[in-house]
């Protein structure tokens, strides 16, 4: 899939991207407080959900403001910038793409405005019924304008036109008109000039928590980015719940009942380790998945060794459960996460070693245990056993702490299309050949619903089962480019990079 602009993730620089989520979103109301440095915090908090893009934007009563570039949290913004970022009000974004190409046009949050108001908007999530909402919106005034006509091609875009439409209403009325017509997972944080609002879809597919500061509320897509700026967790936004907070307070408005289905993949690599979700803390859930797994797969080996970082909770728990040593094999370089610089054609084929170098002298000799949350294309596993085997180990075994990933994620999770999973057609023996190992191991679904503290009810497994909580739309209404290939669009109109884009009110 096309990254745009030249961008390349880590994982590319491996051959074999990962699992990526799609967002992480961050907003805050709170009086007296420098809300864009919140923000900024709260988004580095949550800098692993999306590297691709990041905005804020604030309100201060009379206009909101939007500043937003390409590249990571820390890139975009600097002290210059969040200090022209003032109010009492904003929303954040941090965006990996799934629907619309990684462009400028296409960073959040998004912004519309009639008249005398205005609204910004930042999106966790991925919606399957873009194709209807985009025959809906070509039915109103937003067409033409707003993000529509900046060139924007994402269902964020759609949603934003729709809260636009018909002006005279208040906000919180439209949104309750137009969130119950938006199909998938969706956490959207937006805000006008007076008031922060949050809503998740009904499913409640990717999370969204509610937070309170000494003089304010806050929305974010993990408790972590609650923790780093101070703000103490009251409770999950439900699914199919409405919040809005402003001057009057907090109040809570259902557009939905709801029917909760909440990721799996949350639990086994997406969030944070010191994250919270659903009363169960990440890490825990982890290394239990790691235990678990060492007693459906027992092996003699003289290490366990994690692949840095994902698998690092797992593979504690397997050596904890096994009694195997617990070592590090593998050297991470903290700083490949994100370039603006493509490698060179020697480089690409070095592959693996871009992010992880071995530790020959740990390594040599032993039999290893290698940890990891799951095998998407398997490229980076098949270089990883490559790489140790030359190094010098004795035998690896791989141990993958959930079970193999068969159908692709239409919720917010880019994975890779059911043709290119390697587990697709290809049975545990095959994928161990592939990859090289001497051995290969993957926690059962049970093990691994298990281990998050949840009912199977209440989760959503589709990846594994291709059991899909949402009924899915046509194939031609699916996919990255689908609004690219059928737009609402107008001509883009020219907008400077990293501009502050501003509707003022009258």
């Amino acid at each position: 899939m096309s990254r745009g602009d030249g961008l390349l993730n880590h994982d590319l620089l491996a051959g074999d991207r990962g699992p990526q989520d799609h967002c992480g979103v961050f907003g805050v109301w709170a009086p007296g407080e420098e809300v864009a440095k919140l923000t900024y915090f709260g988004l580095y908090a949550l800098q692993h959900r999306g590297q691709e893009s990041a905005g804020i934007a604030v309100s201060d009563g009379d206009r909101v403001l939007v500043y937003k570039d390409m590249g990571l949290v820390s890139q975009v913004f600097d002290e210059n910038s969040l200090e022209m970022l003032t109010g009492h009000i904003a929303v954040g974004h941090c965006r990996y793409s799934t629907t619309g190409a990684s462009t400028w046009e296409n960073a959040q949050p998004t912004l519309a405005g009639v008249g005398e108001q205005s609204i910004a908007l930042a999106h966790n999530g991925n919606i399957i019924n873009s194709a209807q909402l985009r025959h809906l919106v070509a039915g109103t005034r937003q067409a033409g304008e707003g993000e529509l006509q900046r060139g924007n091609t994402t269902d964020t875009a759609l949603v934003t036109a729709l809260l636009a439409d018909r002006p005279e209403d208040p906000l919180e009325q439209r949104a309750l008109r137009v969130l119950p017509q938006v199909r998938g997972a969706f956490c959207f944080v937006f805000m006008d000039e007076h008031t922060l609002y949050a809503a998740r879809d009904p499913q409640g597919i990717r999370p969204l928590v509610l937070g309170r500061l000494d003089r304010g509320w806050v929305v974010a897509s993990e408790t972590a980015a609650l923790d780093i700026v101070g703000a103490s967790t009251v409770r999950e936004v439900e699914p199919g719940e409405l919040i809005a907070i402003d001057r009057l307070g907090l109040r809570s408005t259902r557009f939905a009942d709801a029917r909760p289905k909440g990721c799996v993949f949350e639990y086994v690599y997406l969030a944070r380790p010191d994250t919270r979700i659903g009363g169960r803390g990440i890490y825990s859930a982890r290394v239990e998945m790691g235990r678990i797994l060492a007693r459906q797969h027992p092996v003699e080996a003289d290490m366990v060794m994690p692949t840095p970082d994902s698998g690092i909770p797992s593979a504690i728990g397997y050596a904890g459960e096994s009694g195997i040593p617990y070592g590090s094999g593998l050297v991470k370089n903290a700083y490949v996460g994100r370039t603006f610089i493509s490698p060179s054609q020697t480089l690409r084929q070095l592959g693996i070693r871009l992010k992880l170098n071995p530790l020959r002298e740990v390594i040599a000799g032993k039999r290893l245990v290698v940890v990891d949350d799951s095998i998407v294309r398997g490229n980076t596993q098949r270089a990883l056993v490559r790489m140790l085997r030359e190094a010098g180990a004795a035998q690896v075994h791989v141990r993958i702490s959930s079970p193999p990933v068969r159908w692709p994620c239409f919720y917010g999770i880019d994975f890779a299309t059911r043709a290119e999973l390697i587990a697709t057609g290809l049975d545990t023996e095959d994928v161990r050949a592939s990859i090289g190992a001497d051995t290969l191991g993957y926690l059962d679904q049970e093990g691994m619903v298990a281990a998050t503290g949840q009912s199977p009810e209440v989760l959503c497994t589709a990846c594994f089962t291709g059991e899909y909580p949402i009924e899915l739309p046509d194939p031609g209404d699916l996919g990255k480019t689908v609004l690219e290939q059928k737009g609402v669009t107008a001509a883009p109109v020219p907008v400077a990079r990293a501009a502050s884009l501003s509707i003022p009110q009258a």
